[in-house]
C-alpha cells in the first residue's frame, strides 16, 4: 500500500462541511457544535494529524493505532499502522468492527452507533482541552460495551468532548475487533492462531501502547492513564487487569456494570469454534480458510445471538488460553500483575430493566415468583420473600429486577482486590432512577454513562431533562476525574468515599444525594452469595 500523501487543501473543505462530513449519521450532534475551526497539527509516531476545535476542545477522530485486520491479518495480533507523509485530516470517525446489530433496546439510542463497519477498525478518537502545550493531563481511555460482540467507541453517548472540557482531562475513545473477529478461538489450528481468542483485547493493548507513545503531544500524561468501561467494556477492563501484555500501560481502572471473575476455558471456546466452523462446512483445523471468506458470510454463520451468553451454542468472549490471558481475571484471587492499580467498581440497581420489553416492567407477583423459581434453582420464593421484606413498597417487577441485578460479582471483585492490600477498590451502586417512561425503567443498565461522560443533555431519551441532571453529572464525572487524577474519587461535592474492606464493606449509593452505606443489603448479600450474577449484556 505504501505511504499516503494527504491533501493539505482540505482545510477549506472542513470549514464548510465539518458537520455533515465528520459526524454524519449521528443525530443531534450538529446542534451541539457552536464554534469550530481546525486544530493545531500534532505529530504522532505514524505521521502528522490535524483535527478540529469545538467549543474549546481539540478533537481528533479516526486516528489509526494499528493496521487493517483484513486478509492475513484476520485473527492475528494487531500490527503497527502504516506511516504517512504530509498532514492527515482527523475529522471523521473511523470504522467500527464488523458486527451484527442487536435488537433495539427500549432506551439508550444514543449509545448505539450507525458508523460504517470494516476490518480497518483499529482507530481511536482523542479529545483534549489543549495540545502541544506541555501539560500533563490525566488520560481517560474509554472502552465501549456490547458484550464483546457489538458496539462502537464513536457512539454519541461516548463522545469525550464534554468530559475533556469539564474535567481538564485527555479522553481517548477506541474501536477494536469484536465477536468472531476478536474472540474466535482457533488455537487447535496451530501456532500462528494461538492468540486468536483474545485479539480483541490485544487490540486494546495496542491502543494503550499508542497512548504511551503519542498522548503527550495531545496534552495527556502517559504516566497517568485510567481505563474505564461499562458492561462488556467493564468486562474488558476486568480482563485487561489480568493480562501481562497490558502491565504498566495503565495506572487506574474503573469497572462499570461489568465485573468479570472468569472467562472461557480453552475447552469451552474450542467447542464453540467447532459449532461455528461446522456452519461453514469447515473443520477447526481449517482456520486459514476463514481468512479468505467474505465478512458477510462469517457474520451470517455467527448469527445475531452469539456472544458471551452463547446464542446458538456459539460463545464469543475472551479465553483463558494460557498465553495472552494466562489466568481468569479475578478468580480465585485478584491478579497479581495489576496489584498496584486502584479501581472503582460498581453497578446500577436494576440493570436488566434497560433491556426489558414492556410486559416485564409490570409483572404481577405470581409471574415474578415463577421466573425466580426457574432462575434461582428452586429458591425463588425464599429470595423473593427476603427482598420483599426489606422493600415493602416495591412493585413485583422492581423486586425482580433488583434481584436479577444483585451485585454479587462486583462485591466479590472488590473484596478480592481489597484482600491484596496493595491498591484500593471503591465500590458504588447507582440508585438514581430515570424519569423516562413514567419511571418504569428504574435504575437501568447504562444509566451512569451520560453523567460520567457529561453527555446527559444529549440523551434525554435516557435521562429526561430535569434540573437535577447537571448537579448529578458534576458529582459522577467529578468522582471519575478525581480518581483519574489522584487514585481517590472523593471530591468536595460528595461525601468522603473510603476504600472497600471486608469488615465495613463501605459502598457509595449514588443518587441526587450521595450516601455512604456500610454493608448495604447484608441479608440479601449473604443469601445471594450462592448464585452467580445473572447474565449481563
Amino acid at each position: 500500500m505504501g505511504q499516503t500523501q494527504f491533501d493539505l487543501s482540505r482545510r477549506s473543505l472542513l470549514k464548510s462541511s465539518f458537520i455533515g462530513g465528520a459526524l454524519a449519521g449521528m443525530p443531534g450532534f450538529a446542534a451541539t457544535i457552536e464554534t469550530k475551526s481546525t486544530s493545531p497539527v500534532v505529530e504522532t509516531t505514524s505521521g502528522k494529524v490535524r483535527g478540529v476545535v469545538s467549543n474549546g476542545v481539540h478533537v481528533y477522530r479516526g486516528l489509526p493505532y494499528g493496521a487493517s485486520t483484513a486478509g492475513r491479518n484476520r485473527f492475528m495480533p494487531p500490527r503497527k499502522s502504516e506511516s504517512w507523509t504530509g498532514v492527515r485530516d482527523a475529522f471523521q470517525n473511523g470504522h467500527s468492527s464488523p458486527q451484527v446489530a442487536p435488537a433495539a433496546g427500549a432506551i439508550g439510542w444514543g449509545l448505539r452507533s450507525n458508523a460504517q463497519q470494516g476490518e480497518d477498525c483499529l482507530v481511536l478518537n482523542v479529545f483534549s482541552a489543549g495540545v502541544n502545550d506541555g501539560r500533563k493531563r490525566p488520560v481517560m481511555l474509554w472502552i465501549h460495551g456490547g458484550g464483546y460482540t457489538y458496539g462502537s467507541g464513536s457512539s454519541l453517548g461516548y463522545d469525550g468532548a464534554n468530559l475533556a472540557r469539564t474535567g481538564d482531562v485527555t479522553v481517548v475513545c477506541i474501536n477494536h475487533r469484536l465477536n468472531l473477529f476478536g474472540h474466535l478461538y482457533l488455537g487447535a489450528a496451530g501456532g500462528e492462531f494461538t492468540d486468536s481468542g483474545n485479539v480483541g483485547l490485544l487490540d486494546i493493548v495496542a491502543s494503550l501502547e499508542w497512548v504511551r507513545d503519542n498522548i503527550a503531544h495531545f496534552g495527556g500524561d502517559p504516566g497517568n492513564v485510567t481505563i474505564f468501561g461499562q458492561s462488556g467494556g467493564g468486562g474488558k477492563v476486568s480482563t485487561l487487569l489480568a493480562m501481562p501484555a497490558a502491565k504498566g500501560l495503565f495506572h487506574k481502572a474503573i469497572v462499570e456494570s461489568g465485573s468479570t471473575l472468569k472467562q472461557l476455558t480453552k475447552e469451552e471456546a474450542a467447542q464453540s469454534t467447532e459449532r461455528y466452523m461446522a456452519k461453514l462446512g469447515l473443520k477447526p483445523s481449517q482456520a486459514s480458510e476463514l481468512q479468505t471468506l467474505p465478512v458477510e458470510k462469517l457474520l451470517a454463520a455467527m448469527g445475531s445471538g452469539a456472544g458471551p451468553g452463547g446464542g446458538g451454542g456459539i460463545r464469543l468472549s475472551p479465553v483463558v488460553d494460557g498465553h495472552s490471558l494466562p489466568r481468569d481475571p479475578f478468580d480465585p484471587t485478584a491478579p497479581e500483575v495489576s496489584a498496584s492499580v486502584p479501581m472503582i467498581i460498581g453497578t446500577a440497581e436494576t440493570e436488566g430493566s434497560y433491556f426489558a420489553p414492556p410486559e416485564l416492567l409490570s409483572l404481577d407477583e405470581p409471574a415474578v415468583r415463577a421466573r425466580l423459581k426457574e432462575r434461582l434453582a428452586g429458591d425463588g420464593d425464599r429470595i423473593f420473600d427476603l427482598f420483599r421484606k426489606n422493600r415493602p413498597k416495591a412493585t413485583p417487577s422492581e423486586i425482580y429486577f433488583t434481584i436479577s441485578a444483585f451485585p454479587t460479582n462486583a462485591i466479590v471483585q472488590s473484596q478480592r482486590k481489597a484482600a491484596q492490600a496493595k491498591a484500593p477498590a471503591f465500590l458504588y451502586q447507582i440508585r438514581w432512577r430515570t424519569p423516562v417512561e413514567g419511571g418504569r425503567r428504574l435504575a437501568p443498565h447504562c444509566i451512569e454513562i451520560p453523567f460520567a461522560m457529561q453527555n446527559h443533555w444529549q440523551l434525554p431519551e435516557m435521562v429526561g431533562t430535569g434540573p437535577e441532571l447537571q448537579p448529578l453529572a458534576d458529582k459522577v464525572s467529578g468522582a471519575w476525574v478525581a480518581f483519574a487524577r489522584s487514585g481517590n474519587p472523593s471530591h468536595a461535592g460528595i461525601p468522603k468515599w473510603p476504600a472497600y474492606n471486608a469488615t465495613d464493606r463501605p459502598t457509595m449509593h449514588i443518587d441526587n444525594e450521595w450516601k455512604l452505606v456500610n454493608d448495604p443489603d447484608r441479608e440479601e448479600r449473604l443469601a445471594m452469595a450462592q448464585f452467580s450474577r445473572l447474565p449481563m449484556f
